[in-house]
């Protein structure tokens, strides 16, 4: 008996080895798999996340991988397709059942009504960071659960279990924010960059302008004095700003403004404070005062 075990194939004992382009996606697929799934995390949460270079480790986390989730819209175009190009691994290809595109399952907002480079670097499918919404986050949790079990079955009503736990508490969760966020509506917020579209229609601030003049566009003078002249007159409380880009430009305008500027992560370990995904959706509805 113990001859015939040695010769099944190892795959039969091993757990799913699911490689993710980012911290969220990587925390979501191991709430629902647990224990049967292995998550690699290919971009690290305080990284700007358009841009990553495709390292030789990089590499070969995919190659190794029995499937791979992305969030998509673009988000990853500058740096992913060319690490599944040279892993070569047919299961994290774009067209394998074990690929999985999550933005596929959202709606998405802010679709261009054109493309081209005088509007910037724009997303053609709209706006990427779909997951800073945390009602998407259950939507999101439904496709992973779903993916897992068309690549595992036999263990369909643990990652079902998975789903349910997850699905109940984060509804709490949900309940809780929004009571923390309800004084917060109509408060109008500047942005650097719009990566917060998601978040702030979800509780309803209003984004009146972002420091970038268009998107991946380093601020000029003319903009910034532009921005100065809008803060005075229509009075937005704060500035919202990713943890990738230089503050320099926000902090000046602050020095101009008197209103303050607030670091605003956009996923797991972006700050040393937000190591999951609730503690990330803590911080993010708690850090507007």
């Amino acid at each position: 008996m113990r001859f015939l075990l040695l010769l099944l194939p190892l795959t039969l004992f091993a757990n799913l080895n699911i490689a993710v382009s980012y911290p969220y996606i990587g925390a979501l697929t191991k709430s629902i798999g647990a224990d049967k799934v292995e998550t690699v995390v290919l971009a690290k949460g305080n990284w700007d996340p358009h841009f990553v270079v495709p390292r030789p480790s990089l590499i070969s986390k995919v190659r190794n991988a029995d499937g791979l989730i992305m969030n998509g819209g673009q988000l990853e175009i500058g740096w992913l397709p060319p690490l599944i190009k040279r892993a070569a691994n047919p299961k994290t290809n774009i067209n394998a059942a074990t690929f999985l595109n999550l933005s596929n399952h959202v709606t998405m907002i802010d679709k261009p009504q054109s493309v081209d480079r005088s509007g910037g670097d724009l997303h053609p499918d709209g706006n990427p960071h779909f997951h800073l919404d945390p009602k998407n986050i259950l939507i999101l949790a439904n496709v992973i659960k779903e993916y897992l079990i068309s690549m595992d079955a036999k263990n369909q009503d643990f990652y079902e279990k998975n789903y349910i736990d997850f699905f109940d508490m984060w509804n709490k969760k949900i309940d809780m924010w929004n009571e923390k966020m309800l004084s917060k509506k109509g408060l109008k917020v500047i942005q650097f960059h719009n990566n917060l579209a998601y978040f702030n229609k979800s509780y309803g601030l209003e984004s009146i302008a972002t420091i970038e003049p268009l998107p991946g566009i380093p601020p000029s003078s003319k903009h910034t004095i532009s921005l100065i002249k809008l803060i005075k007159e229509q009075k937005p409380c704060c500035i919202l700003h990713d943890v990738y880009h230089s503050t320099k430009t926000a902090e000046y305008i602050s020095s101009k403004t008197d209103i303050p500027v607030i670091l605003m992560p956009h996923d797991i370990g972006s700050l040393d404070n937000t190591e999951d995904l609730i503690s990330l959706f803590e911080y993010l509805t708690g850090a507007i005062k």
